[in-house]
């Protein structure tokens, strides 16, 4: 009897299983909605089809409407916990959304996309775990890397020639820098205010990472120019999940940072 007892329990919590998921605790991502295709994902986006399939390939799943769900998807408590991570992600982004986000916001994602791949912070340990063919490469980052800085490039021929501005720096600083940082307060990044002139890994009440506290560099048009443009090939080990594509917004940025150091 004791065999029939436990199929029976087995079989009961199934069904309670199945029925759970249906609950919604942290909201209704849609797992149990069917399969859906994410061949036209990013379609008519100005993105290469190698940066396009390994977003759709690795990054969907949690960044967009096109949630391929796993068989044990349809399981409670694992269909809460998906459904959590999933809603998480659409939240910093929805790649199903691209066309709505302003040249702006896509060029604020595309820095943030290699930053947390370089970093591997994505996609997040657990998924991984379980999708191992969504693990980042080399060959992924640079790919990403190839496409945040497009034509900027080094070796692609494009020069920019118009100097820096502070004006135009003091925007760029607004649009691309106040998630993290202040001029006057220490917030996730330090405070800016005279960062120009400034030796590294020395405002007060911060707590810099190691890479900074030991770099013993000052912030100048090159080291600066060096940080923005990538800071973990710049300062490997860094906390900085952040990077300024452009070469002509890293001027005007740099020129602000000058102007409001006074120097």
């Amino acid at each position: 009897m004791r065999p029939l007892r436990l199929a029976a329990f087995a079989t009961v919590a199934l069904a309670a299983s199945l029925l759970l998921a249906r609950v919604h605790p942290f909201g209704d991502a849609g797992l149990l909605s069917g399969p859906r295709d994410n061949a036209a994902l990013l379609a008519h986006a100005s993105v290469p089809p190698q940066v396009r399939d390994l977003l759709a390939n690795k990054c969907a799943d949690c960044h967009s409407a096109v949630t391929r769900t796993p068989f044990y998807g349809h399981f409670a408590p694992i269909s809460w916990l998906l459904e959590r991570d999933i809603l998480e992600g659409r939240r910093h982004m929805n790649l199903s959304a691209w066309d709505t986000y302003t040249a702006d916001q896509q060029d604020t994602l595309k820095a943030k996309i290699v930053q947390e791949t370089k970093s591997r912070k994505m996609p997040l340990p657990q998924y991984q775990m379980i999708h191992w063919n969504s693990r980042i490469t080399s060959a992924d980052v640079a790919s990403l890397t190839h496409w945040v800085h497009g034509d900027d490039t080094p070796g692609s021929g494009a020069v920019v020639t118009l100097p820096g501005d502070p004006t135009r720096g003091q925007a760029v600083f607004e649009k691309r820098c106040t998630g993290c940082h202040s001029l006057t307060n220490n917030r996730e990044g330090p405070r800016l205010q005279s960062v120009y002139g400034r030796a590294t890994g020395t405002v007060p009440n911060f707590p810099y990472s190691a890479a900074l506290l030991n770099a013993h560099l000052t912030w100048n048009d090159a080291t600066l120019e060096q940080w923005l443009t990538d800071p973990d090939a710049f300062l490997p080990g860094n906390n900085m999940d952040f990077l300024v594509a452009k070469p002509q917004e890293r001027r005007d940025l740099i020129a602000w940072f000058k102007q409001s150091a006074g120097k």
